[in-house]
């Protein structure tokens, strides 16, 4: 799994939305990423606002739950925790 985030993030990625529904297992133990629906492109090189309101609740990191707004990567391994 934590292969699949670090893709993500290299092809600057956020996905935003990582939690125990949207990560799949195949027959042969292959874990899969899944629901894209909250996932945008980013530039770690430059500082963009971004809504707080993404992630379930219960996977939120404390940077989102505190309201800010310039987060980055960092959001997807809270919820990969």
């Amino acid at each position: 799994m934590l292969s699949g985030v670090e893709y993500l993030h290299r092809s600057n990625v956020l996905h935003r939305d990582i939690k125990g529904a949207n990560i799949l297992l195949t027959k042969d133990g292959i874990v899969k990423i899944a629901d894209f629906g909250l996932a945008r492109s980013f530039n770690p090189n430059q500082e963009l606002q971004y809504t707080n309101r993404v992630v379930t609740l219960w996977y939120r990191a404390p940077e989102l739950l505190l309201g800010m707004t310039n987060y980055t990567s960092a959001i997807d391994i809270w919820s990969v925790g």
